[in-house]
């Protein structure tokens, strides 16, 4: 008979909530079970329905405890996370999807290892898990989540989330229609993100502008830390090309590795 991943493990991949080595592994035994990818994609979209329902006060002070939890957890205090545009300013519905979000990332609290964990998960990387880019638009209900050639408008709020693959650093960048290039993580071209496991949403919301045409993400990783000035300046140079831009990846070492999720804009009304 084959594997099936418990309901309890479940929940925890959804959430996050293993070690990043045996988050990976346990993703990849998934993608390998069958029915395992979309048992996973309902799990993650009740969690969110239920989120999404929950009264305003209550998400808020669930996201605190958990905050305050964590902090607890870590020994240090843990930096309030910085948005272009603050969730209040987004709406209840906007910010309980946020909220979810960062739920997401922060239930790292440690648990007891249940007696078949040992035998369920690796302790390595395993062949085949890719890092890759989630993008939702924020709605007047749960966020939606956007596949690539997704359709959008100037003024749509969105969330980018990444997964690392295993990946220890890592940065996100965005070129749009007019050949400008946006650094959406890490905050400065200092070094790169130290990338965590599990599905981490970035700490700042995005919304579109009026460039036209497209807007391109890239989600670019390493083994190692990697020089961020010189990365945008390969993302510059692909971007004096709109049409290139749109198709082409980034022009980079071997050592990197990338991917990408292309949103197509409508004009505004």
């Amino acid at each position: 008979m084959a594997h099936r991943t418990p309901d309890w493990l479940l929940e925890r991949i959804a959430l996050g909530e293993l070690p990043p080595e045996e988050l990976a592994a346990a993703r990849a035994r998934l993608a390998a079970e069958p029915g395992g990818l979309e048992r996973l994609a309902k799990r993650e979209a009740d969690d969110g329905a239920t989120l999404a329902k929950l009264p305003p006060s209550q998400v808020a002070a669930e996201v605190a405890r958990r905050h305050r939890a964590v902090e607890a957890s870590h020994s240090k205090p843990v930096s309030p996370a910085r948005r272009w545009l603050p969730a209040l300013a987004l709406g209840v519905p906007v910010a309980a999807g946020l909220a979810l979000l960062v739920l997401v990332s922060q239930r790292e609290l440690p648990e007891e290892p249940r007696p078949q964990q040992a035998v369920l998960l690796e302790t390595t990387r395993t062949k085949g898990l890719e890092p890759k880019l989630l993008i939702h638009r924020q709605t007047r209900g749960a966020p939606e989540p956007l596949a690539d050639s997704a359709r959008v408008r100037p003024g749509d709020v969105l969330q980018l989330s990444y997964v690392s693959g295993g990946r220890s650093h890592g940065a996100v960048l965005s070129i749009d229609g007019r050949g400008s290039v946006t650094l959406h993580a890490p905050e400065s071209p200092t070094g790169p993100l130290a990338l965590k496991g599990g599905t981490v949403p970035l700490p700042s919301a995005y919304a579109l502008d009026d460039a036209p045409a497209f807007e391109r993400f890239f989600f670019v990783t390493s083994d190692e830390p990697f020089d961020v000035n010189a990365l945008m300046e390969s993302a510059r140079e692909l971007a004096r090309e709109p049409e290139r831009a749109r198709r082409e990846p980034l022009p980079l070492p071997p050592r990197l590795s990338q991917s990408s999720l292309t949103l197509e804009k409508e004009p505004g009304t």
